[in-house]
């Protein structure tokens, strides 16, 4: 099942236990999944799908941040709640421990020794566990052992 229906899954389940609000949150999500698709003119594979829920994910970080800094406590709440619900949808991601193991594996497969070579490492890193790694922490940590 594709992560756009999945979250069509979950629109019809919040609509039909009258949770409204959730059911429009849900929306915007398929809204923007299908709006990508539509622009792609075709159907979004796995990764692609992923890259438009992290997006979603990132917007809905930035606005607790904000809503935060405004004291308004209970957009801060919807917008945590949605958060919470593309985690759900996401790949499980690699803890830091887990990723470190792999990245120090890329590192001796690569031969890279310094960080000219981090986006090296990083290609190799991303074919290999994709949608399981934040590209954040990955380029910290890889940044870390090729300095050190």
């Amino acid at each position: 099942m594709s992560l756009a229906q999945e979250v069509q899954s979950r629109v019809k389940d919040a609509l039909k236990s009258g949770a409204r609000d959730q059911a429009a949150s849900l929306r915007v999500l398929l809204s923007e999944l299908q709006r990508m698709a539509k622009e792609a003119r075709r159907e979004l594979s796995q990764e692609e799908e992923v890259q438009v829920l992290k997006r979603e994910k990132k917007k809905h970080q930035e606005a607790v941040e904000g809503f935060k800094a405004g004291g308004r406590q209970q957009a801060v709440e919807k917008e945590e709640w949605m958060i919470g619900i593309i985690d759900e949808l996401l790949p499980q991601q690699l803890d830091e421990a887990a990723l470190a193991g792999l990245i120090d594996q890329v590192i001796t497969e690569t031969g890279a020794s310094s960080p000219k070579e981090m986006g090296k490492v990083m290609s190799a890193l991303m074919d290999r566990a994709g949608t399981q790694v934040d590209g954040r922490l990955a380029s910290r940590l890889v940044k870390e052992r090729l300095t050190a």
